[in-house]
């Protein structure tokens, strides 16, 4: 919360000095100290949003609301991309006079901010992966001030107003790899994406180790609530019913210690036979699943399947 007081004081204190001045590269570096505040501003949600239980209607919570944020923010840097582009196309094509003093003074109080910023996101980054995303978004950010101070040096010694839009538009293009970025991010996770860290058949050939009572692994469903927050469901296939117990606690303990999943709900398969072959969703064949696909199917006389209970 400090660090984003800092960024959006300075991010005013640009827009005034872009206005008055003249300067598109203060308003462009100003947009990109935008980025940084919605990137503090979803960490620091974050924190407050964690904070909120679960309850009948919203059983993950209220941590999906930070993404749909995110998707929401990076839709409307994309369109302020578009509008610092056009600008600076114009007035490439007809310079406007740039007070490069002032300009020069603002950009060097921006940067002085973000250095700020990121130093007070330096001191917890290690440990919180959100704050060190969003120092990430700083760390931009202190190129778009140096953009700015540039420009306003080049003006003041050679009067070329056209470096202004120039380096603007280098400015536009760290934004739209911010905001190109967090939309695909952020969609990847609203569309239930598996997290990119965790490899499902490495997953399922873990699985089939951990216990000789594991005979088979399927229908595999990885999503994520948060980036920090993975889910997954499967099925393990046991011979006999007295199997399970042990089953199930070894595959929680493999997923929590070597993929991080503290949360999983497994179905336990006894005898081979899966009642939810036909389910209609694509999943992660393994060697043994697709053995028995081409097998012919016995018929269901097999004990029912023992759902296991929720960690």
């Amino acid at each position: 919360m400090l660090a984003l007081g800092v960024i959006v004081t300075f991010m005013v204190v640009e827009v005034i000095g872009g206005i008055v001045s003249g300067s598109l590269a203060l308003l462009a570096d100003a947009t990109h100290m935008l980025t940084d505040a919605l990137a503090l501003g979803l960490a620091a949600s974050a924190q407050i949003f964690a904070m909120r239980p679960a309850d009948s209607s919203l059983h993950f919570g209220y941590r999906r609301a930070q993404v749909l944020a995110a998707f929401v923010n990076g839709i409307l840097l994309a369109v302020l991309l578009v509008w610092i582009i056009f600008e600076a196309i114009q007035r490439f094509a007809s310079p406007v006079e740039v007070n490069a003093p002032l300009m020069l003074w603002i950009a060097v109080a921006g940067l002085l901010a973000n250095v700020v910023a990121f130093l007070i996101l330096h001191r917890g980054s290690a440990a919180d992966l959100n704050m060190r995303g969003a120092m990430l978004h700083v760390i931009g950010d202190l190129l778009g001030s140096v953009a700015a101070i540039v420009a306003a040096v080049v003006i003041t010694f050679t009067g070329w107003m056209r470096i202004d839009p120039l380096l603007s538009i280098l400015v536009a293009i760290l934004i739209g790899v911010s905001a190109v970025r967090l939309i695909r991010e952020a969609g990847f996770i609203l569309l239930e994406g598996a997290p990119a860290n965790i490899d499902s058949e490495k997953l399922a050939a873990g699985l089939r180790t951990v216990s000789p009572a594991i005979k088979d692994v399927h229908h595999i469903r990885i999503w994520q609530i948060t980036p920090d927050q993975p889910r997954i469901t499967l099925h393990l296939c046991v011979d006999h019913g007295e199997d399970a117990a042990s089953a199930l606690r070894s595959a929680k303990d493999f997923l929590a210690s070597e993929f991080g999943i503290q949360h999983s709900t497994i179905q336990i398969d006894v005898g081979g036979d899966c009642p939810d072959v036909h389910d209609g969703l694509q999943a992660p064949v393994t060697s043994s699943t697709a053995a028995r696909k081409t097998a012919p199917e016995p018929p269901r006389t097999a004990p029912p399947a023992v759902a296991a209970p929720n960690h």
